[in-house]
């Protein structure tokens, strides 16, 4: 794996958000993801006043509280146990009692500027997340490509211009990489080296961008005699949008050199390609066991605009130059790129 890393212009400054087009809202329906809900995400923009979050060191988080007026913070706090239930239950509203609405965060960082959404279920104290974000096609994409071709299942909900997604647990990676990584065998980061040479290829296959440190976590297992490390997005708003190649490879984010460092300092070069063969065959064997809700997806994203021109052509020659399939040259759009990608793993490392 190059130790090579991007430089801080890789990524655009802003990603537009692009709407939920109707052969896309039909997919959702048809497979259970749209849901109607009677608070949107501009709805919750009209907090009253906000307080900055602190960590446990006291540094800000980018998360501010929000307040609301007594005479709404009634209905949004009904609402969104509403979609609590929805999203984890049938929705008939039946625990509702038994759920308190925490807090209502707000991410001033980064493009998607979410709410994160805290439930605690009062009988026994324990408590989760939610969160509330502005409907956009590549990122419902990206949710629903992990869902089908990654080890992980994802629950996530369209209403209109609103998009609900549950919380994906583990320990965001910039801070397992300050706060843990340094403390691990050998062993250990021999496992993490691993995962995320396999993380590696999985995003680049998939064409899902900007898995700077912040954007995965990393879930340690524990097992009777030792602790095992899976490392999963958690952040989809750049599916299929950049046109360079890098943007597409963890490895090459400046944030993620101590990762890359664990690599080269953990697997022989044999090794890192064998790693990089099984997920190439295991994602294979996960659009054959897809194939129909596969084909629909891509069907949609094939029509879909979710980037731009100059861009397009861009990912295109660097696919075309490191696969050397010529089917690359003519696609139309990043749907078809992305579908000239999967078929290149499918027919090259599926074992029918």
């Amino acid at each position: 794996m190059n130790i090579d890393i991007a430089d801080d212009k890789l990524l655009s400054r802003k990603k537009p958000t692009f709407a939920i087009n109707q052969p896309l809202q039909a997919y959702l329906k048809k497979y259970n993801r749209e849901s109607k809900i009677s608070v949107s995400y501009d709805d919750l923009l009209r907090f009253q006043g906000a307080v900055t979050v602190y960590d446990k060191n006291d540094d800000d988080t980018l998360w501010v509280r929000c307040y609301y007026p007594d005479h709404e913070r009634e209905h949004i706090d009904r609402d969104l146990k509403h979609i609590y239930d929805i999203l984890h239950s049938d929705g008939r509203d039946q625990s509702l009692e038994f759920l308190s609405v925490d807090a209502v965060d707000y991410c001033t960082f980064g493009n998607t500027k979410p709410f994160r959404i805290k439930i605690r279920n009062i009988l026994n104290d324990g408590h989760t997340y939610f969160y509330v974000k502005k409907a956009d096609s590549s990122r419902v994409y990206g949710l629903e490509l992990e869902h089908l071709l990654s080890p992980h299942r994802i629950n996530f909900l369209v209403s209109n211009d609103t998009l609900i997604e549950e919380h994906i647990a583990g320990i965001p990676g910039d801070e397992f990489i300050e706060d843990y990584l340094e403390a691990c065998d050998h062993q250990e980061r021999t496992q993490i080296a691993k995962e995320f040479v396999k993380f590696n290829e999985r995003c680049l296959i998939r064409l899902l961008g900007d898995m700077r440190a912040y954007n995965y976590v990393i879930i340690p297992t524990h097992d009777f005699d030792r602790v095992s490390y899976a490392i999963r997005a958690i952040d989809f708003d750049q599916q299929c949008y950049e046109g360079r190649m890098k943007v597409y490879r963890p490895q090459f984010f400046k944030e993620n050199v101590p990762m890359v460092m664990n690599v080269a300092d953990c697997l022989k070069n044999e090794s890192i390609e064998q790693y990089k063969k099984e997920e190439r065959a295991l994602i294979a064997k996960r659009l054959i066991n897809t194939q129909s809700r596969y084909k629909a997806l891509i069907k949609c994203m094939r029509a879909d605009n979710i980037s731009e021109t100059a861009k397009l052509k861009q990912l295109k020659r660097e696919l075309h130059n490191y696969t050397g399939d010529i089917k690359f040259k003519t696609c139309r759009t990043m749907g078809s790129v992305l579908n000239t990608a999967l078929e290149f793993i499918r027919r090259n490392y599926s074992a029918e």
